[in-house]
């Protein structure tokens, strides 16, 4: 993975810092061509996560940017509190407090999850896969040898 592949950057860990992650994301998204709704999505809840429940005043938190040679977009935002470990509410209805962030996470990745990080901090990432779930793009055929697919005129 070459350094245009990744962005790594430090926030402070205030509101004013999630929102920066996530224009920051979809900046750099765009300049690698990549589809950006459903990341930067996922960028914001996390980033917004870190600065709500992983906040230690003083400390920043990290947003990282990973592009896959196979398409792969991992999003990885690491804060300060690795004693507080995200994860879904059995049940988040509509007058819930809480875990609607990480349901739309789950709905956009394909996989999440929570890594303990150094100095105590935990490190909450997310692999989103092209296409993305939006992506209206031609869809892929897979033809065996002994398989026949009729053309558009035959359907």
């Amino acid at each position: 993975m070459n350094e245009k592949s990744r962005l790594r950057i430090q926030l402070s860990a205030t509101r004013r810092g999630a929102r920066l992650a996530r224009l920051l994301a979809e900046r750099q998204l765009d300049e690698w061509g990549l589809p950006f709704e459903e990341a930067t999505q996922v960028v914001a809840e996390l980033a917004a996560n870190a600065v709500l429940h992983g906040r230690v005043p003083g400390r920043d938190f990290r947003l990282e940017l990973l592009r896959r040679n196979d398409g792969t977009l991992r999003v990885e935002v690491t804060d300060a509190r690795g004693e507080r470990r995200p994860r879904l509410p059995e049940e988040a209805g509509e007058l819930a407090d809480g875990g609607k962030g990480l349901r739309i996470v789950a709905a956009y990745a394909h996989q999440w999850g929570v890594i303990q990080a150094p100095a105590g901090a935990k490190t909450v990432w997310a692999e989103l896969k092209r296409p993305y779930p939006t992506d209206t793009g031609p869809a892929e055929i897979v033809r065996h040898a002994d398989q026949t697919v009729p053309s558009p005129l035959q359907c």
